[in-house]
Order: C-alpha cells, then sequence, then structure tokens
C-alpha cells in the first residue's frame, strides 16, 4: 500500500533536554508539502557536531531530531518538485545549495544564504515542522534530521546519488568526509611536495589526511592524544603522528622543530579554542595557511595578536569542505564508487538506530572514528 500522502508512524531519536540521553520514541512524519521531499532513510553517521547539541555548546531549538550524515530512498514527494522522484538514492544535505542567493551565485563560495545553521530555527524552509511526538512538534536539524526511519526535506537540501552506491558508507560524504577532504583541497588547496599537520584524528581529521595525501603532500603529521588513532591514521597517509602528553613544551613549538619550522598548512578538526591556536601558531608565520574545521563552544571567543596574521599566515574556515553540495555531492559519491579515495576505514563500528547512545559513548570514550547506524 502507498504511504505517498498519508502521515507515517515510525522510529526517531528525540533530544528532549540537553546532556541527557536521546529517547527512542515513535514519531509521526507528515508528509511532504510543496517542494519538499519525504525519504526513507537506510543508513546515518554520528558526528561530533551532533554531540555539541546534546552538551549544549551548539544551539538549536528542542526537542529535536538530531543526525545529518544520511543515505536513504525517495518515499514521496511534494508539488513541483523535479530534483528527484520516488524510488530515487538520495543524500540530504547539510548546506543546501538554492542556485539563487548571492553565495550560490559566487563560484567561490558555498555556504548557501538559505542554511539552517548560522540562526537554527529548525523547521522547513517555510518555518514550521513535519515531525511530531506525543502530540509535540519536534523540531528539524540543519534541514536533515537523520535519526530517524523517515525525514522531510526541502528540494533545496537533496542530491540524488548512484543508485548501487551503499548507503551505509556514503552517508559519511554528507557530512564528516566531506568536510575534512575538502577543507584540504578546496580550502587550504594543498600544494604538492608540502608539509601539512593536522590536529584531531577523528573521522574529519582523517579525511583531511586523505585529503593531503591526494593533493600529494610529502609530510603529514597527525597529532592527538589518543594514541589509538595512530595507526589509521598512517594507513590513510599520515607520514608520523604525535601526542601533545608526550612533550613539556607547547605542541606547536614541537611541530615547528619537528618540521624545520616549515609548516605550509595546518588544520585544526577538534573543536576547541586552545587547539584552534595551536594550528595557527604552527604553520610558517610568513606563508603558512591554517584552517579551522572543528566547531568550538558558542559560547567561548579566542583571543590573539594581530600580528599573527600580519606576518603573512592565512587563517580560514570553511563549512563541509567548501563544496557546492549539488553541484560536487553526486560526484563525490562518483569517486567512492571508482576507488578515488576510501571510506570503509573511518568506520568503525556499525549498530542499530536503537543503539544510538551506545555510538556516542563510543565517540566520547575515543573508541570509535565513525560509528553507522543502521536503520
Amino acid at each position: 500500500m502507498s504511504t505517498a500522502g498519508k502521515v507515517i508512524k515510525c522510529r526517531a531519536a528525540v533530544l528532549w533536554e540537553l546532556n541527557k540521553p536521546l529517547s527512542i520514541e515513535e514519531v509521526e512524519v507528515a508528509p511532504p508539502k510543496a517542494y519538499e521531499i519525504r525519504i526513507k532513510l537506510l543508513a546515518t553517521g554520528v558526528c561530533g557536531s551532533d554531540d555539541h547539541v546534546i552538551a549544549g555548546h551548539f544551539f538549536t531549538p528542542l526537542p529535536v531530531i538530531l543526525g545529518h550524515e544520511g543515505a536513504g530512498i525517495v518515499e514521496s514527494i511534494g508539488k513541483g518538485v523535479t530534483a528527484v522522484k520516488p524510488g530515487d538514492a538520495v543524500i540530504p544535505v547539510c548546506i543546501p545549495q538554492c542556485g539563487k542567493c548571492v553565495v550560490c551565485k559566487n563560484p567561490n563560495a558555498s555556504f548557501c544564504m538559505r542554511n539552517d545553521v548560522t540562526n537554527p530555527r529548525g523547521t522547513m524552509q517555510d518555518g514550521t515542522t513535519r515531525f511530531t511526538c506525543r502530540g509535540k512538534p519536534i523540531h528539524h536539524f540543519i534541514s536533515t534530521s537523520t535519526f530517524s526511519e523517515y525525514t522531510v526535506v526541502d528540494e533545496i537540501s537533496i542530491v540524488k546519488i548512484d543508485a548501487a552506491a551503499p548507503p551505509e558508507k556514503v552517508c559519511l560524504i554528507g557530512c564528516g568526509f566531506t568536510t575534512g577532504y575538502g577543507s584540504a583541497l578546496n580550502i587550504a588547496k594543498v600544494t604538492p611536495g608540502s608539509t601539512c599537520v593536522v590536529i584531531g584524528l577523528g573521522g574529519v581529521g582523517l579525511s583531511v589526511i586523505i585529503g593531503c595525501k591526494a593533493a600529494g603532500a610529502a609530510r603529514i603529521i597527525g597529532v592527538d592524544i589518543n594514541k589509538r588513532k595512530f595507526t589509521k591514521a598512517k594507513e590513510l597517509g599520515a607520514t608520523e603522528c604525535v601526542s601533545p602528553q608526550d612533550f613539556q613544551k607547547p605542541i606547536e613549538e614541537v611541530l615547528k622543530e619537528m618540521s624545520g619550522g616549515v609548516v605550509d598548512f595546518s588544520f585544526e578538526a577538534v573543536g576547541r579554542i586552545d587547539t584552534v591556536l595551536q594550528a595557527l601558531l604552527c604553520c610558517h608565520e610568513a606563508f603558512g595557511v591554517s584552517v579551522i574545521i572543528g566547531v568550538p563552544p558558542g559560547s567561548e571567543n579566542l583571543s590573539m595578536s594581530p600580528m599573527l596574521l600580519l606576518t603573512g599566515r592565512t587563517w580560514k574556515g570553511a563549512i563541509l569542505g567548501g563544496f557546492k553540495t549539488k553541484d560536487c555531492v553526486p560526484k563525490l559519491v562518483d569517486d567512492y564508487m571508482a576507488n578515488k579515495f576510501p571510506l570503509d576505514q573511518l568506520i568503525t563500528h556499525v549498530l542499530p538506530l536503537e543503539q544510538i547512545n551506545e555510538a556516542f559513548d563510543l565517540l566520547h570514550d575515543g573508541k570509535s572514528i565513525r560509528t553507522i547506524l543502521t536503520i
């Protein structure tokens, strides 16, 4: 029996309160309105940004269904939708591409003005939600909400992908992999023969390493306090790894000594104010490029001397690796299918949706790179 045009009842993980476990609930998912798509999700990754919301470090209205690294199949479409049809394999994207705003029209920018990240509303583009639980409206999370069996997204927040692509792998292209890989290739523009430093060796940091290697970097130094991540980092292209806890001096000084003072590119993939500054300080004062990737707590600000930039350093940042989502995500999926980069090595655990809180425990304990939830 077709579900098109009908309310669907399904399972979803709902965050009711900050610093509380997610609750597996039966939710009602309304049919898509005009220019909206309802998706049956098949897999989703658990990202540090989701955890930032739970901890109160990244604001979004509550209650909410989190998740933004998903892949699935179109269940039904609203009036006027032309980008996809029922049955298409898709990835919902947390940064839309409306194609009309000043950012979308700029070839060098990707942070679409119709995003729900800068000032999160937790709604569809029309200002309403499609989720209900216990008789209460439930908010959406950055245009995606993939911790659910079904979700509804706007047409500007979805891309059609190769139907043969495994959803439990390519869901990572929805955020983590794309963010790191693009930071190396699009934002830093890593050059052949260069020396790179990557601070933070989680899923995003390892994806930076993949990007640096693809760009031809000669030396890639991984930095993390969790030495269990070093083996994976070296498998993916790091030439050496260090832990700040092994040294009595600041890690930026260690990195300068290791590189002979020539770190061309540095990347911060942790989301802490101190590591952001370490990444900036370790790159060469005259020509180094430092890229902020991690999302620090919203309540914290960084104090730094203008001289750190006046000498010639470049300090950059971008969401989702600077990729224009509709233009680039399908091609990234095609590149994965053509074995141009690995995703499998980023995945350390696969769990059912019901064990989502265990997935966050693995993240907190530093035991996972990326946990994939099957839905």
